[in-house]
């Protein structure tokens, strides 16, 4: 694993896992499958899914604490504001070597740049809502984001799968 190879496999994530359509019944699915996936690992996340600034799923499993929910809503707000992954924001930052308060004057306290929430978008639209993970290890936060997604878009992960 190297910054740039992240760095590359992020962008190709978010290039390739885009959605035809998406809607609260998606957004059930996507939350349901992530909460799937971490039951069979036998580990417990925080899971938020917002479609249009609203959130229409969230779930704590059983061994989460509140501050789950805190770091949801510091990543989620990262990845509102730039349209893009909170793991590809903070390994694009490192590879500068800033933080998001050092390149954007952003508060810690309400962003945050470690991996986990992923822009939802629908192909010919954009970004319209986001998915969020946390409870592991960012990497594992942002990995689990990204199966359960690829499951829904209907992709094979081998090609843009982190190392």
């Amino acid at each position: 694993m190297t910054l740039e190879r992240d760095i590359e496999r992020l962008a190709a994530q978010e290039s390739v896992l885009q959605l035809s359509r998406f809607d609260r019944g998606d957004a059930w699915t996507l939350g349901s499958t992530i909460r799937d996936l971490a039951l069979a690992r036998g580990v417990a996340v925080a899971i938020e899914v917002r479609l249009g600034g609203e959130t229409v799923f969230t779930h704590a499993m059983l061994g989460c604490t509140p501050s789950n929910g805190d770091w949801i809503r510091r990543k989620r707000n990262s990845v509102e504001l730039l349209h893009q992954s909170s793991y590809a924001i903070g390994r694009g930052l490192e590879q500068q070597g800033q933080t998001l308060q050092d390149k954007m004057g952003l508060p810690v306290r309400d962003y945050a740049s470690h991996g986990g929430s992923f822009p939802l978008r629908v192909r010919g639209v954009g970004v319209i809502g986001v998915v969020t993970a946390s409870g592991l290890p960012q990497r594992e936060d942002h990995a689990i984001v990204i199966e359960a997604l690829a499951l829904l878009c209907g992709v094979d992960t081998a090609g843009i799968a982190l190392d």
